[in-house]
């Protein structure tokens, strides 16, 4: 009996200050503790990023980590550019300390790659593979190729839309991690494949070979802040900040040899 009495009392209280609320108009502010309140994170700056010792290094990023936001959030770039690609590059270096394969360029190193030589595969193929992603990037990327790159993506593929559909396809089907590839083989025709893990297009005896000019990779680090496990959203918004002059450039390059 006693506790209802008290009950009772607590509810009269709690509508009498409610009632006077209203009556005097009070409104009635919440702070949120210093705790609880969420800053902005800080991003760094790709310029900042530097390579230990060794003959390779870090190619510059070229723009900011949120310059391509918001096919690719900035966090993401900024783990990927800063963690991943720098953790490529110096183990890479380490593996090649005291042999041969320190006066080599990549292109020469990957070519004429031990294929069971796992700790340069890996990180020789993770160095050139994110080197050439960053690159064929750019903030005012998008739209379509020109000239002589676009007359050859129609003439290999049939239209650029043919192309986009084979490209979004390799990058979709290749399992796991991996990456998808756009290749001037020894004929000088364009190509499409995919790789998986950092394996690339110059390496020996790895389903597709050729000249890379364009490259997408499938990684999850590559997209799963922002994407989650929506990989073809992740592609689809990749074709927003290709660079196709750069593309163009490689493609040029590649024939002219």
């Amino acid at each position: 009996m006693k506790k209802i009495k008290i009950f009772i009392s607590a509810l009269v209280v709690i509508v009498s200050l409610q009632s006077c609320k209203e009556k005097n108009n009070l409104t009635e502010v919440v702070e949120v503790p210093e705790a609880l309140q969420e800053e902005a994170p800080v991003m760094g700056n790709p310029d900042d990023v530097k390579t230990e010792d060794g003959p390779f290094q870090v190619a510059k990023l070229g723009y900011a980590y949120d310059a391509l936001t918001p096919h690719v959030d900035a966090k993401t770039m900024e783990l990927h550019y800063s963690k991943h690609y720098l953790g490529y590059t110096n183990k890479l270096n380490k593996a090649i300390k005291g042999t041969d394969l320190e006066n080599k360029t990549i292109e020469e190193l990957l070519a004429g790659l031990d294929m069971k030589n796992t700790n340069v595969r890996n990180n020789g193929g993770g160095y050139y593979n994110h080197t050439l992603f960053w690159e064929v990037m750019s903030p005012n990327g998008g739209g379509e190729p020109k000239g002589t790159l676009a007359e050859a993506i129609t003439k290999d593929f049939g239209s650029f839309e043919n192309f986009k559909n084979q490209f979004s396809d390799a990058a979709a089907k290749q399992f796991g991690s991996g990456w998808a590839w756009l290749v001037v083989d020894k004929t000088g025709k364009l190509i499409i494949g995919d790789t998986p893990n950092q394996d690339n297009p110059l390496m020996p005896n790895v389903g597709i070979a050729g000249k890379p000019v364009l490259a997408l990779d499938v990684w999850e680090h590559a997209y799963y802040l922002n994407y989650q496990n929506k990989r073809p959203d992740y592609i689809e918004a990749f074709y927003n900040v290709i660079n196709w002059d750069v593309v163009a450039k490689k493609y040029d390059a590649a024939i002219a040899k």
